[in-house]
């Protein structure tokens, strides 16, 4: 696994999935193109760009590049690392033709490739204090009977998007906050 020091951003749950068993770091969709639609989940991008730094890594056609296009007019150059992937042509095992462009994206991307690209482009060290864990929403009642509305008010008090899932939500505020400011910020909800 490689430790990076911010959070990657990908296009699709498949780039995730691929990325998830080669990076150690918080990974966020962008859901393709629905992401400029989506005014919450831009405000939730900055500010986890703000506060820990966003690694955009996405597929090496003309799509991927228009949404690192358009990112940069949304947050600023200075939170963003862009990791650029070669240019492969390709189909993804479980699409039954290639994309317009013939290339691979991330999700068909081999690992030893998007290792040395992540090396290259984004690679640094860092140690985390703890982190915030299903147990811990379990223990103030963000998780189990009536944990919906409390989620809820929760997300409205940190400013996220309320389509957050349960799962998004925990590692929001695994990037966005440290474990004692996050107790703090949850008790204030109840």
């Amino acid at each position: 696994m490689i430790k990076l020091d911010g959070v990657v951003l990908v296009e699709g749950k498949y780039d995730k999935i691929r990325l998830s068993g080669i990076v150690d770091a918080p990974i966020i969709t962008t859901d393709g193109f629905s992401l400029f639609n989506d005014k919450e989940k831009i405000e939730y991008l900055r500010a986890v760009a703000e506060k820990k730094g966003l690694i955009v890594i996405t597929d090496s056609d003309s799509a991927g590049q228009f949404i690192r296009q358009r990112l940069r007019g949304f947050i600023d150059e200075k939170y963003i690392k862009n990791v650029y992937l070669p240019p492969i042509r390709g189909k993804e095992r479980r699409k039954t033709h290639p994309s317009a462009e013939g290339l691979l994206g991330v999700e068909g991307t081999d690992n030893k490739i998007i290792e040395e690209a992540l090396i290259k482009f984004a690679c640094t060290e860092k140690s985390e204090g703890r982190r915030i864990e299903k147990s811990d929403f379990y223990a103030l009642g963000l998780t189990g009977d009536g944990s919906v509305e409390k989620r809820a008010a929760l997300k409205r008090k940190l400013s996220l998007p309320s389509s957050l899932s349960g799962k998004a939500l925990l590692d929001a505020v695994n990037i966005l906050y440290t474990y004692e400011e996050f107790l703090a910020l949850a008790k204030e909800v109840e």
